[in-house]
């Protein structure tokens, strides 16, 4: 669906937009390599007990998890399995610290402004909500 003001592409209640499953799935296992979950050189899923897990067709599990080898995240090993590629945390850390501002910050600001806050209300704001 798209906003008829923007043209832009909208989803939920909350503005976000719904992700493809297979995106979705790539998305899990880069949160768990991040999270510490999966260490560097550890055995990702298989795309079998990934669709299990999720309910969903082999076919996306196994296309969410190639977006992953393409990425340079997980490595094939033939007969053997995925295993997470070296230097994966720090690649995954690295390339969402600089999509930070723009995916989050960015839209955080522009509803700052349409709220008319200063930037001093959302720095006491940001403050406020770390001693939660």
């Amino acid at each position: 669906m798209v906003s008829y003001s923007t043209n832009e592409p909208i989803g939920q209640a909350d503005g976000a937009v719904e992700l493809p499953l297979f995106v979705r799935v790539a998305q899990a296992i880069e949160n768990d390599i991040v999270d510490g979950l999966l260490d560097e050189g550890a055995q990702a899923p298989s795309t079998n007990e990934i669709a299990a897990f999720h309910r969903i067709n082999p076919a996306t599990a196994l296309k969410g998890v190639n977006q992953l080898v393409a990425d340079g995240v997980l490595i094939k090993r033939r007969g053997i399995g995925m295993f997470v590629a070296p230097g994966a945390r720090d690649a995954l850390v690295g390339r969402r610290r600089a999509d930070f501002p723009a995916k989050f910050l960015a839209p955080a600001l522009a509803e700052a402004r349409r709220l008319g806050l200063t930037d001093d209300d959302v720095v006491a704001l940001v403050k406020e909500s770390r001693h939660d």
